[in-house]
């Protein structure tokens, strides 16, 4: 029997030999159509070819792409495990041309793989063809010469694919297998094709029209091929099962949830099962391609997945988290041909297990709340709308998780009463959240949450992507179209919004009818604001976009903020534990760190601190993230923003090898934070770091400027010009700069003392003489040219020249006057330096003044009333 990892191979090594490129599968969240929470077909990573927006580099391609449908528009969810062909994750196996062959040539292919390769019994093939698709139903007669009862003309859309209400578009063939007139049910198009008798295995569209808006068609220049098989449901076929859950990969994954919790695979305990094994799946490949379990988005959908699966894992009799344990025996079966998933196991395992811990912990009070209300209900009852918002609210529990549990009793949900208290709640929160302070106009974001959902970020992998515009707002209105200043919101987008002391992106966003330059980007509600300048034509509400960040910018705040957190570890080693980080700035041009520490870092510590960051980046460790509960990553070692509020999940970086005893359960991590930032895959990428300095900014905190990469080498080369600049005026080697410079600095100062000197000296021989009032020597003089500070050392001058006497001296500084008083100390007790002082500033306009008795000074404001200073200065010295 062939394996569905054969059946894979077989298809794939078929168009290869074929002249196709075997094209990886992309990941599962799609960053080229923003109508899509999720890949969904082959066709969606070629969507862009189709269009001719993009060209690659062949034109036949194979895939075996990895699909999940569980949340929008193609929602499976509340089937899985109840019937024989529903899964939230599939593979879909396809073959495309991108204007190369056409119909002549893919009917054929797809006829030989299926009767020769695979051997099929072309007795239990009939196709289906669009109605007056004449050239395809010509084709099939030619080639597996099927009569024309076996091949069906069906004139409804199930044989007409569209893109959208717009675009290529054309009609489809598919082909079906008969499994017998012993199974129920009639050939398509027939009043009872909803049977299971006629399956369809293969559909392949013809792309050869293109829809425009005034409802007319014309042909497309480019023909191209867009085929699908679903991998499971071919290979229930060719391994002789009538249900996917029998075949060979998911009947391992199913019996190893079975061995698991000490269960009969096939007994009262199957649908469980089987539950369990679809989830696996789509869980641990979401996970592997970047969505983690949150309130929101595509995390959401994980979640509401990922809590299903726990719930019947629990109802299996799973006394302890189960999910994670089977994720050996996935790898064991898809790792091969997906190498993410095996890349990725560990983070899958502690993801799972640490989701199903914390759900547990309210699982059981849910399952017993539930069982009451149930418990109340009469046969085939409908349980409260109330009731199911408590069991999401306080239990955790999702609407269709509730609806799944009641299901199975033959139990309805009053989804009305629901809506109106979720309705309810958001009143209350929307009324908390508009008394926060909040700008006043900030309530459209709240409006606009509302109605669209929150912004999805897809930046942490990638620089660009495609979103839909939901809102535009000009002033502070909504508007349908916009041109000039604009702020722009989307569905999802890779433009990161300013947040933990990372600046916004910057960027561009493109559509069919403007270009806009984005200027930053910021978030309220969880509504990113890409605030933007329309530069060409205009935007439109609805439209697709293309979002593209700056990349080079993004690299360098990338770089700056991973450096913030090698630095924040330095800093720790360097000067102890006590040191947290008070605030952060990672800007593209440099980055800023502000900490707690009570003293300025001298020169020898700052220099210690840029050599471990440095030596940490020639490392080139790896960078690492992992969402987690707060509380285990805190106990993980982690740290967290100081004053800084986290909610159920948080984002933990790792970063760098630690030398002896480190961080994280393995001891070798060098620095674990809590950070929702973007950052460098690879330590090595930040280039280089650069300490620009240490400065106070408030009493116990202190600040360091740094630049890494580009601008830290720049900074270095500019810092060797100035240096060598130096070196040529002195005429020595670069080396005797320093020395150079102290004997200049040296030689100035005495220079500059024997000027003050020389000064003081001029000042005095040019004064008055002393004059006797009131029996005391007295000198009153008006100086100018020195500075206040001169002034002490020329009172105790003059003194010495009096031998008993009272001087006042009222400088002329070029600023504010300066004023200083002496009185030798014979005199002290009969007048005051303090008193002369005062009553001159008072004079010159100032206020104050202060010293000793017999030695104070003090300054002005008005050195226009320097005689009027020294007037009463003498009427003090006269009264006394």
């Amino acid at each position: 029997m062939a394996s569905l990892n054969d059946i894979r191979s077989t298809f794939l090594d078929y168009f290869a030999r074929n002249g196709h490129a075997a094209v990886d599968s992309s990941p599962l969240v799609p960053r080229n159509d923003p109508t899509l929470m999720f890949v969904n077909s082959g066709m969606v990573q070629f969507k862009n070819v189709f269009t001719g927006v993009e060209t690659r580099d062949y034109v036949r391609a194979t895939t075996s792409q990895k699909c999940v449908r569980a949340g929008g528009k193609h929602n499976d969810l509340d089937n899985v495990g109840y019937t024989a062909r529903h899964h939230t994750f599939f593979e879909m196996l396809g073959n495309f041309s991108f204007g190369d062959y056409f119909k002549a040539e893919a009917i054929p292919f797809a006829w030989e793989l299926l009767t020769k390769h695979f051997g099929i019994d072309p007795n239990r093939l009939l196709v289906t063809v669009y109605h007056t698709d004449d050239e395809a139903a010509a084709i099939w007669k030619k080639v597996a010469g099927l009569p024309d009862e076996r091949i069906i003309r069906i004139a409804s859309d199930d044989n007409f694919w569209r893109m959208g209400p717009t675009g290529p578009c054309g009609p489809c063939t598919e082909i079906f297998y008969d499994h017998g007139d012993h199974i129920p049910g009639g050939p398509p198009g027939s009043p009872d094709e909803d049977g299971d008798r006629f399956i369809e295995i293969w559909n392949i569209v013809f792309m050869q029209n293109e829809q425009l808006e005034d409802g007319s068609m014309r042909p497309l220049d480019q023909q191209s091929i867009d085929t699908g098989m679903g991998l499971e449901r071919i290979g229930a076929l060719l391994q002789g099962k009538h249900d996917n859950y029998d075949t060979d990969l998911m009947r391992a994954l199913i019996e190893a949830s079975a061995n698991a919790t000490s269960t009969d695979p096939d007994g009262p305990q199957n649908v469980h099962h089987r539950v369990i094994a679809d989830h696996l799946r789509s869980t641990s490949f979401l996970i592997a391609d970047g969505v983690m379990p949150s309130n929101e988005g595509r995390g959401y959908v994980l979640r509401r997945i990922m809590r299903r699966a726990m719930r019947h894992a629990h109802q299996a009799g799973a006394k302890d988290p189960l999910m994670h344990r089977l994720v050996p025996a996935l790898v064991a079966q898809m790792g091969q041909h997906y190498p993410e998933l095996g890349r990725a196991q560990a983070l899958v395992e502690e993801t799972l297990r640490g989701e199903e811990e914390r759900f547990r912990t309210t699982l059981d009070r849910g399952l017993r709340l539930l069982e009451d209300e149930v418990g109340r209900l009469p046969d085939g009852g409908t349980l409260g709308g109330e009731t199911a918002f408590k069991l999401y609210d306080t239990y955790g529990f999702p609407l269709d998780l509730t609806q799944d549990a009641l299901r199975e009793k033959g139990l309805g949900v009053d989804t009305d009463g629901f809506d109106a208290a979720m309705a309810e709640q958001k009143a209350r929160a929307r009324a908390a959240w508009a008394g926060s302070g909040e700008q006043a106009d900030a309530a459209i974001w709240f409006d606009l949450a509302e109605e669209h959902g929150t912004t999805e970020f897809l930046g942490y992998d990638s620089c660009g992507a495609e979103g839909q515009i939901n809102a535009l707002v000009v002033d502070g209105a909504a508007t349908g179209d916009a041109t000039g200043k604009v702020t722009v919101v989307v569905n999802q987008t890779p433009f990161y919004a300013e947040a933990g002391g990372q600046v916004g992106d910057t960027g561009m966003i493109v559509t069919e009818t403007g270009r806009a330059r984005v200027t930053d980007t910021r978030k309220v509600a969880d509504v990113f604001l890409h605030i933007a300048e329309v530069e060409e034509g205009n935007l439109q509400v609805g439209q697709a976009a293309q979002l593209v960040v700056d990349e080079a910018r993004r690299q360098t705040i990338r770089a700056n903020h991973s450096a913030t957190h090698l630095l924040n570890e330095a800093l720790r080693g360097a000067l102890g534990d006590h040191v947290v980080q008070r605030g952060s700035l990672n800007a593209p041009d440099r980055l800023r760190f502000d900490f707690s520490h009570g003293e300025a870092l001298n020169l020898d510590q700052l220099s210690a601190v840029e050599a471990e960051v440095n030596r940490h980046i020639r490392m080139n460790g790896a960078v690492s993230t992992r969402i987690m509960a707060p509380d285990d990553a805190r106990d993980l070692g982690a740290q967290a923003l100081f004053g800084e509020k986290y909610g159920d999940e948080v984002r933990v970086v790792s970063m760098g090898q630690a030398q002896g005893s480190g961080k994280g359960t393995d001891g070798q991590t060098y620095s674990i934070e809590l950070c929702g930032g973007t950052h460098v895959s690879r330590l090595g990428e930040i280039g280089a770091f650069v300490t620009l300095g240490d400065a106070a900014i408030s009493s116990g905190v202190r600040r360091i400027e740094a630049l890494t990469g580009q601008a830290a080498m720049d900074y270095l080369r500019a810092q060797d010009h100035r240096v060598a600049e130096l070196a040529n005026l002195f005429k020595a080697q670069a080396d005797e700069v320093t020395d150079r410079v102290k004997v200049l600095l040296d030689e100035r100062k005495k220079m500059q003392a024997e000027i003050a000197g020389l000064r003081r000296e001029l000042a005095i021989g040019a004064g008055a003489e002393a004059q006797d009032i009131n029996g005391m020597q007295v000198v009153l003089q008006v100086i100018s040219g020195v500075s206040g500070k001169d002034l002490g050392p020329m009172i105790d001058a003059q003194k010495a020249t009096l031998g008993s006497g009272v001087i006042v001296f009222v400088a002329d500084t070029g600023a504010k006057p300066a004023v200083a008083a002496g009185v030798t100390k014979d005199l002290s007790e009969r007048v005051s330096a303090v008193d002369l002082v005062k009553a001159a500033v008072e004079a010159l306009g100032g206020r104050g003044g202060g010293g000793r008795p017999e030695m104070a000074q003090g300054g002005g404001a008005d050195i226009a009333q320097a005689d009027a200073a020294l007037d009463a200065a003498k009427a003090v010295i006269a009264a006394a």
